[in-house]
């Protein structure tokens, strides 16, 4: 008697279970939403042309900022909008400065009295990829 009992017991365990996974499988589960795009910030932007190294340890060359690490980490790369000359483009932030802080961005250009012609210009950096 007792063994009709467990099989019964059994056959119905395993029933149970079959149906209930059954119903769990075929649920759709809720895509996860498209990360929006990557929105603009504005910031100062100016440009230096001295030096050979940057932080990060690389030379210096054209694509490359300064930017302050709090803000921009070094290897980030972002997307600057609104320079005068055509120099809009993505750029890689490879360096910092001293009197880099905050949303401020130093670029670097290989002739200085072209750096000193940029002065001081207000852009939109975009954010592409953080390391």
């Amino acid at each position: 008697m007792a063994e009709k009992s467990l099989a019964r017991c059994l056959v119905f365990l395993a029933l149970a279970v079959s149906i209930g996974s059954a119903a769990c499988g075929g649920r759709n589960r809720p895509k996860t939403p498209p990360a929006p795009p990557p929105a603009a910030q504005r910031f100062t932007s100016t440009a230096y042309c001295r030096g050979t190294t940057t932080a990060d340890g690389t030379r210096v060359r054209r694509g490359i900022v300064a930017a302050d690490p709090k803000v921009l980490p070094l290897g980030s790369v972002i997307r600057i909008r609104g320079l005068a000359g055509g120099l809009d483009g993505d750029y890689v932030v490879a360096d910092t400065g001293p009197k880099v802080r905050g949303r401020q961005i130093d670029i670097y250009m290989d002739d200085c009295r072209r750096a000193v012609r940029f002065g001081r210009q207000r852009v939109e950096v975009t954010l592409l990829r953080r390391t």
